[in-house]
């Protein structure tokens, strides 16, 4: 098998990367674009050692599962994976990523619920992060997803899974930027001013807040009249802010940030509580579908009588706020003290007694301490736990830990590590929260004995 050979396959399975799986003369082959069940043409692009990679050239007979996208821009943006697939089979889809992974990678055989669907999936995606470029012939600013597989910018006008403002938004930002002498970034050689663009939109109200990623690590009068300019032409924002990155990195945000115009926050409301969420605030992109995972780890709660609560990897502790008052007590660890300094503004907004808050490692933290919590809520990164994480937390819960996870490899290795140190695994419900991509979050409960 070589590049640019073509074959015509039906494909059998589907990937955790969101690609289709079919095999020529026994090779597997990862197929862009693909459903289960599609008969097509491909044409071969990358040959590694044990697989190749492959895009449709010409659909013989689509799957009974495939659906028109849209969206125009699908085939194109590396935003929407699987928006060719019908809605109920990606969440199905998803939920056999999980059961699989746990399989694979935990040796956990479990009967994985159903996944519970988005309650939005247009316009779902609330924190829209858009890297920036120029052309360097016209100088025209580019603002938009990546090319799948690559670092192009696809220059997106229209976004069907935001809200309709982010469009207006950005394209201001990329017709207005020339007028401050803004330039676009150049990514090869580290040069240009506008790296990205964050858009933060509160779900409640519809207010933005917009940040402006610059490639320098002073202020700019330019960038800084510019961000005057677009909270002064849209009463949908509340402010705007710089962050300032002129490292070669692709971490989009740096720890530097200053509020040019407005207010530094926009206020989200979930459940019955009110956020404040900054620039670098970690909160779910999607407000709908994270108000289902919080109601479910919120009921998991109310099944013990008043319980002392560890949220651990709390962010802005929104799962100990959530669940404060179902619990006796709720001890909020995050090691981010912006994130804690935006959680005392929500406990105070909220008038919230009874949740503690520590700016600190987890495991550091737990380290030190010698009480114990009657369920622990591990909110961790997409890197998952460390092994001196979970030891920590088995000493210090009674009864339950209730695992939320982003990644199901890691879930899967973290899971497997605490059944391996006697734990029980009770149930595993994933959720979708990002419609139309192969992600997937999950909650596991699990019982410590």
């Amino acid at each position: 098998m070589e590049v640019s050979e073509e074959y015509s396959v039906v494909v059998e399975k589907f990937s955790n990367t969101g690609t289709g799986i079919a095999k020529v003369d026994g090779r597997v082959v990862f197929v862009e674009g693909a459903c289960i069940g599609d008969c097509v043409k491909i044409k071969i692009t990358k040959c590694n050692k044990n697989y190749s990679l492959a895009t449709i050239t010409e659909i013989i007979k689509p799957s009974v599962y495939r659906v028109k996208p849209f969206c125009p821009m699908q085939k194109v943006c590396g935003a929407c994976q699987l928006q060719h697939i019908d809605y109920e089979y990606q969440l199905e889809l998803k939920r056999q990523a999980v059961a699989d992974t746990l399989r694979s990678i935990g040796k956990i055989d479990i009967d994985v619920n159903k996944t519970i669907p988005s309650p939005e999936i247009r316009g779902y995606r609330h924190k829209i992060q858009y890297p920036v470029s120029q052309t360097s012939v016209s100088k025209r600013i580019l603002a938009g997803y990546y090319k799948p597989q690559s670092h192009e910018i696809i220059n997106i006008k229209y976004c069907p899974i935001q809200p309709e403002i982010c469009d207006k938004i950005i394209d201001y930002i990329r017709e207005n930027s020339v007028k401050f002498n803004i330039t676009g970034y150049n990514e090869k050689v580290g040069t240009g001013d506008l790296r990205h663009v964050v858009l933060r939109v509160s779900s409640a109200s519809g207010k933005v807040l917009v940040t402006l990623v610059v490639n320098t690590d002073k202020l700019l009068k330019n960038a800084e009249g510019f961000a005057q300019n677009i909270y002064n032409n849209f009463k949908e924002v509340v402010g705007v802010c710089l962050n300032f990155n002129p490292k070669n990195t692709n971490v989009i945000l740096s720890d530097k940030t200053i509020c040019a115009a407005g207010q530094d926050y926009v206020e989200e409301k979930v459940l019955d509580k009110t956020f404040k969420i900054g620039a670098d605030t970690f909160f779910q992109v999607n407000p709908k579908s994270a108000e289902n995972i919080f109601k479910y780890v919120k009921e998991e709660i109310k099944k013990s009588e008043n319980p002392t609560v560890l949220d651990a990897y709390a962010g802005i502790a929104t799962f100990g706020i959530l669940v404060s008052d179902v619990s006796k007590e709720v001890v909020s660890v995050e090691s981010n003290k912006s994130s804690i300094k935006k959680a005392q503004d929500v406990l105070a907004l909220n008038s919230i007694k009874n949740v503690e808050l520590h700016a600190a490692d987890t495991t550091k933290y737990l380290s030190k301490i010698k009480r114990k919590f009657d369920i622990t809520i591990l909110d961790p990164p997409r890197k998952g736990c460390t092994k001196e994480s979970l030891d920590e937390t088995l000493k210090h819960t009674k009864s339950k830990i209730i695992y939320v996870s982003c990644n199901p490899a890691t879930l899967a290795r973290d899971l497997k590590y605490l059944l391996d140190k006697g734990c029980k695994l009770i149930s595993v419900q994933p959720f979708d929260m990002f419609c139309h991509t192969y992600h997937v979050e999950t909650v596991a409960i699990i019982e410590v004995n």
